[in-house]
């Protein structure tokens, strides 16, 4: 069994009992992030950078999540990020280029919806990049992580799963509901199509960039408030568990 075919709810959860723990799981972000950015010594230490990825299927909940692990924080303490394909003038440069800007110095947050894992994935499947450019992005990538982890960031990747049969429910509640058809698109049709191709680049992806410093996280998503809960459960713990080591946890 792959890593997508365990990702499973360790059991049925009520959902007053995801709500409540979805609560605890803010309020204990928002202390963190509150001393990763040097807000509870006054101000006289900065914490290590904190990057959170976020790739997945087409309605796996990634926006749902991101809402809400970005609820309880000032918008002032935390960057969304948002990649699409790239433009023309991205092309020129390195695939892993784009991304530099956006990623946070020390005491920042940034949160990124989808990645460089675009390469591996996508531009694997669609064959917008050669054979031998997704081959070598594995390297490039796990070097790339590695100098940033090097440096103190917290990096925490998670991959948002969704069945086969609940993606496709999805999908057909989004097209019947006028407010939500926006959010469908020819493409993510023709990408269900692709399914097996796009699972064999995930787990092959998942299996070659898991590193010790920069793991991934797959997160069952058929269950939107269990999800939810757990990516916030899952970035406190990491976060923790860094800064325990450093002896700065509050």
């Amino acid at each position: 069994m792959g890593h997508l075919g365990s990702a499973k709810p360790p059991a049925e959860i009520s959902k007053k009992k995801a709500e409540a723990r979805l609560e605890e799981a803010q309020e204990r972000l928002l202390r963190l992030r509150l001393t990763l950015g040097g807000q509870l010594d006054g101000g006289k230490q900065l914490g290590p950078p904190l990057c959170v990825v976020f790739e997945g299927w087409d309605a796996s909940g990634k926006g749902g999540a991101i809402k809400r692990l970005v609820a309880p924080l000032d918008p002032r303490h935390v960057r969304v990020s948002q990649f699409a394909a790239p433009t023309y003038d991205e092309k020129r440069h390195h695939f892993l280029q784009r991304f530099w800007n956006v990623l946070p110095g020390s005491g920042g947050m940034t949160v990124l919806d989808r990645s460089w894992y675009g390469r591996v994935l996508v531009e694997r499947v669609e064959k917008f990049a050669t054979e031998d450019q997704w081959k070598r992005a594995y390297d490039e990538i796990n070097e790339f992580e590695r100098a940033l982890t090097a440096e103190g960031m917290i990096l925490v990747k998670f991959w948002m799963h969704v069945s086969d049969r609940e993606q496709l429910r999805r999908f057909e509640d989004r097209k019947n509901d006028p407010l939500r058809a926006w959010k469908l698109t020819d493409e993510d049709w023709r990408n269900r199509e692709k399914r097996d191709a796009y699972e064999e680049a995930i787990e092959e992806m998942l299996t070659r960039t898991d590193q010790p410093k920069a793991r991934w996280h797959v997160i069952p998503g058929d269950d939107k408030g269990y999800a939810r809960f757990a990516v916030v459960e899952q970035v406190c713990h990491v976060v923790e568990k860094r800064l325990a080591k450093l002896g700065t946890l509050a």
